[in-house]
């Protein structure tokens, strides 16, 4: 019977109470069968009900997040497992339908590493960014905007939210200057953020769409330059003044004494302050500096938490968004809890 159906017969119940009672009586028995007699009902009980209660568990987040942007920088795994890819667009796309406002930057390391050896291009990397010449420029323009921007939009469209993909070269939405390396490296047509076009995204979020952004911008000159996507994500959710900074990689999080087996610890959470010490002190893998680097900068503007999650598991964007655990690292402006109203704190 349909819940049309259910609501029809109550009503009808209801002008007749002698039939009520009797209804009710009748619903009672069924309920006890349902509970002692019959296992098969009672295990899909039990199965709906622990359904429920992770509903539960998610709505005091849900409410708290509603109509806040949250910006998700894809990469890693997640970008290409045909089971991650499916779990990231459905994320996205019940982000969307619950009243937050998602927005995806990617860059595309794998599929330019991988389209760049076809051409025999050389790939080279100076304190976890790329060298970007003439040649490897070409390489980034056609992996990203011709390859990963219209697959990632296709995902999200496929799981039912509506994508519009954006190249940050688009309206001067990502205005870029030469950027250089650690100890002042030539890296070629490689941008460093100096301007982001918010009006431009909030206009596609006010429109109802899900903004997946490449990572390319241009510079003063006009010239296109190739943008590192974990500092692109960070100046862009500044720009937004998001209320959460995501970042899926291949590792659970953030790590004190990343390598050695014996020391190694997850860091659950983790202060602004103690990030920039670590910068400070190099006690970061190269390849997690650019991701430090822009979370800083972006908590550092006003974003009040970020995220690094193993895009490995699936659903890690929900369960870190919309339960009291969450995984991965949380960094924050402080240590201070932070806690939506009816909620629990998190452990």
């Amino acid at each position: 019977m349909s819940s049309r159906s259910h609501a029809s017969t109550a009503a009808a119940h209801a002008m007749n109470p002698t039939r009520a009672a009797t209804s009710a009586q009748a619903a009672a028995n069924a309920a006890t069968r349902v509970s002692s007699a019959d296992g098969v009902n009672v295990a899909r009980i039990e199965v709906a009900q622990e359904k429920a209660a992770v509903l539960r568990e998610a709505l005091p987040w849900i409410t708290q997040f509603h109509g806040r942007t949250v910006v998700v920088k894809y990469g890693g795994n997640a970008m290409v497992d045909d089971a991650l890819k499916g779990s990231f667009a459905a994320d996205i796309a019940l982000l969307h339908f619950v009243g937050l406002r998602p927005v995806i930057v990617h860059g595309g390391g794998p599929q330019i590493s991988a389209l760049a050896e076809q051409l025999a291009v050389p790939s080279n990397f100076v304190g976890g960014l790329r060298v970007t010449d003439d040649a490897m420029m070409n390489v980034v323009r056609m992996a990203l905007l011709g390859q990963v921007n219209p697959e990632v939009v296709g995902l999200v469209q496929d799981a039912g939210a509506p994508a519009v993909g954006v190249a940050g070269t688009d309206a001067g939405l990502i205005q870029v200057r030469p950027a250089v390396g650690p100890e002042g490296e030539d890296l070629g047509l490689v941008g460093e953020v100096e301007t982001v076009n918010a009006r431009y995204i909030n206009e596609l979020l006010d429109d109802g769409f899900v903004p997946v952004i490449a990572t390319v911008g241009r510079d003063a000159d006009g010239r296109e330059r190739n943008v590192n996507a974990d500092l692109a994500a960070g100046a862009i959710a500044a720009a937004l003044e998001a209320s959460k900074l995501v970042y899926l990689t291949d590792v659970p999080g953030l790590y004190l004494d990343f390598g050695d087996v014996e020391k190694q610890a997850l860091m659950s959470e983790v202060s602004v302050d103690r990030l920039e010490r670590m910068l400070q002190d190099d006690e970061l893998h190269t390849g997690m500096r650019p991701k430090i680097r822009s979370i800083v900068s972006a908590i550092r503007a006003g974003v009040p938490q970020a995220h690094i999650l193993d895009g490995r598991v699936l659903h890690a964007v929900l369960i870190e968004i919309f339960t009291d655990e969450g995984v991965g690292t949380m960094i924050t402006r402080s240590l201070d809890p932070v806690v939506p109203p009816g909620a629990e704190m998190r452990s």
